[in-house]
């Protein structure tokens, strides 16, 4: 037997694909033309106005770099022009062309993605490229790269990596600090000058 299809569900309008996602099993796909209430990273909004932008989340098995995974199946999906920005952007001639929210819970994980398309945000750069084909090219992909070994994604990741080799700000809760970002560790979390960033707010310089 073939490997099961995974089951896309499309909408039109949702408040969130994250929202719609969490209660769906495992191997689902969650795609809308438009989000109410998209969400980014520390609370942040996401906007695209309608059918502008990929909006999709992925319902898969959860992964310690799971953010890192989607960040080079996203990557590798849009082009080879595309590169990383840790934790979870994707740049495109140094502009935000996208980003990526994980959402886990013992059981699951939900991966939500956006990438610009044919419209973007002022000083964001966008794709031009049809949403079909690349969903269909990022199915693939993070299917590959999600169930790849821990040590192939971190590679990969290095060499799709904006961040890596120049100095960047740190912005944690009550604390900020620069140095050059060295590396990424095994758990995906950041190394500047030494200083393992786990999360917080990365800013190139």
């Amino acid at each position: 037997m073939g490997k099961a299809q995974p089951r896309v569900v499309r909408l039109g309008s949702v408040t969130s694909t994250q929202d719609v996602a969490r209660d769906l099993p495992i191997g689902t796909i969650v795609v809308a033309d438009h989000q109410e209430a998209g969400r980014g990273r520390a609370g942040n909004r996401w906007e695209a106005a309608p059918g502008t932008a990929l909006l999709v989340s992925f319902v898969v098995r959860p992964n310690p770099i799971l953010s890192l995974a989607a960040g080079v199946a996203a990557a590798e999906s849009c082009g080879p022009e595309v590169r990383l920005k840790w934790p979870n952007d994707l740049l495109a001639g140094g502009r935000k062309l996208g980003g990526i929210l994980v959402e886990a819970s013992p059981l699951k994980a939900v991966c939500g993605i956006g990438i610009n398309l044919t419209s973007a945000p002022e000083g964001a750069a966008r794709l031009e490229q049809p949403a079909d084909e690349l969903l269909a090219r990022l199915t693939e992909k993070m299917d590959f790269w999600c169930s790849a070994p821990p040590e192939a994604v971190i590679g990969r990741w290095r060499e799709l990596s904006a961040t890596l080799g120049r100095r960047v700000r740190v912005d944690l809760a009550g604390e900020s600090f620069e140095g050059v970002a060295d590396d990424v560790g095994g758990g995906g979390e950041l190394i500047v000058d030494g200083r393992r960033v786990i999360a917080g707010s990365v800013t190139h310089l």
